[in-house]
């Protein structure tokens, strides 16, 4: 039982190394054309391109992790996901036909939508790991 603990621990460490580097490579790519390299082309589409190589290493990290997970983790952080993406779609969607009818403010940015994926996917998580404690 220890050595599936440090394991799972070695794959969680993993996937928060590639998840940690895929935000910086984000940052650069995001903010690099204007604030580093002044616009120039080939820098933008590289940095791109390193961002969607993490981004790919992120998720096979991750799937790495979850493909160690016991039956019950598995159970948990599905119908976590499940929801999460259900939510995400239906929030997204009607979140951009308010910004698209004027109904709000401001524009519906995809960051919003991202931050709304993230905080529903560690509640319900949390909702589900309490429920079958």
């Amino acid at each position: 039982m220890e050595l599936m603990k440090a394991e799972q621990n070695k794959r969680i460490k993993k996937l928060a190394l590639w998840t940690w580097t895929w935000v910086v490579t984000m940052a650069i790519a995001t903010f690099g054309p204007k604030f580093i390299w002044d616009d120039h082309t080939f820098l933008t589409v590289f940095a791109i391109v390193v961002n969607l190589a993490n981004g790919v290493l992120m998720i096979l990290a991750n799937r790495d992790l979850f493909n160690h997970f016991d039956e019950l983790q598995k159970k948990l952080h599905l119908e976590a996901m499940a929801l999460t993406l259900g939510l995400t779609i239906v929030v997204g969607l009607t979140f951009s036909l308010l910004d698209q009818t004027d109904l709000i403010p401001f524009d519906a940015e995809i960051g919003f939508l991202v931050m709304f994926t993230g905080v529903t996917y560690l509640i319900t998580l949390f909702i589900n790991t309490k429920r079958y404690q």
